[in-house]
């Protein structure tokens, strides 16, 4: 599963500040079971918007961590309210349908 998330960055902070935050959590959560991995990607032409990407085994996975999140991570994202505004933008299934480049 994906959970999508866009981040809107305050004027005056910028997306490596923000990325430093996001790594430092990033790395407590991905220590967590059902954990997969995170992406942040920057939007092109925007510098100020990123789209961050957690993906998780199960839902049930990211809830058991949600349910007892480490401390460290609550910290790191209490430190970035006043910088970022955060939408959920969803919860996504892993692809159903993929088209990839052949080998060869």
């Amino acid at each position: 599963m994906h959970y999508i998330f866009q981040v809107r960055l305050k004027p005056g902070y910028s997306a490596e500040q923000y990325a430093q935050a996001w790594i430092r959590a990033s790395t407590y959560i991905q220590a967590a079971p059902g954990a997969l991995g995170t992406r942040l990607h920057r939007k092109i032409g925007d510098p100020s918007t990123l789209l961050a990407i957690a993906t998780w085994e199960s839902g049930e996975a990211r809830a058991a961590m949600e349910s007892n999140p480490p401390a460290e991570v609550a910290s790191i994202i209490a430190e970035q309210i006043p910088y970022v505004d955060i939408e959920f933008l969803g919860e996504f299934e892993a692809p159903q349908w993929e088209v990839l480049p052949q080998d060869g």
